[in-house]
């Protein structure tokens, strides 16, 4: 039995959202493929996610000088401990799903206040002598993003930086095989098709989720 983490960074559902919609149709589908399998939703607009500031790099600070986690300060003991039961829990799972929207060609802050919080030396990645080398070499992971635009080819393509930071982030530096990407791109370019995108966009992810 393998344990799928379902992360969605956007404030809206899937009857408002075209990613969220391929989203649950892929989790859906995905369940009736894997019926066993453990899935865990993580909606990141109703998680709390600790930003890294001073209460963190204090609390960090002081338990590496030897000092016992009770003689953190109260805040201090809240962030840290959140952040761990988080990179945790990042780390026990086997798949991840991101769903996201596109917002100013990447995807919500609140994303990168939970990647932040995921990325540890000695869970998710560890230092060398040769540099930083993952620890997540056995996990897979999708991304499903709607964008208004075209911006997997084309000449916006450069602009786009939501996924190619998570391929950064998960494959190079966390050290996941491969991050797929599942696009569902050019309703607000072209309205008239915007429901065929959509279809389109559900569909695929349908199908991802019978080999994922």
């Amino acid at each position: 039995m393998a344990k799928l983490l379902y992360i969605t960074a956007h404030p809206n559902d899937h009857s408002q959202s075209f990613s969220m919609a391929a989203g649950q149709a892929f989790i859906d589908s995905y369940k009736e493929q894997n019926p066993n399998d453990e899935i865990v939703h993580i909606d990141l607009y109703k998680e709390e996610i600790p930003h890294i500031d001073n209460d963190v790099f204090s609390g960090w600070g002081k338990l590496q000088s030897g000092k016992g986690f009770d003689e953190l300060s109260t805040d201090e003991k809240s962030k840290v401990s959140r952040l761990g039961e988080l990179s945790d829990q990042f780390v026990g799972g086997d798949k991840y799903v991101f769903v996201t929207p596109m917002w100013n060609f990447s995807f919500p802050p609140v994303l990168k206040a939970y990647i932040d919080s995921v990325a540890v030396a000695g869970k998710t990645f560890k230092y060398t002598d040769k540099g930083s080398v993952g620890l997540l070499t056995d996990k897979k992971a999708l991304h499903i993003q709607a964008r208004g635009g075209i911006y997997s080819e084309g000449p916006a393509a450069e602009l786009e930086m939501g996924h190619r930071y998570l391929n950064a982030i998960l494959v190079h530096f966390f050290g996941i095989p491969t991050l797929e990407g599942l696009f569902i791109e050019g309703q607000a370019a072209m309205p008239d098709k915007a429901q065929e995108i959509k279809d389109k966009g559900i569909a695929r992810a349908k199908d991802l989720a019978k080999t994922f």
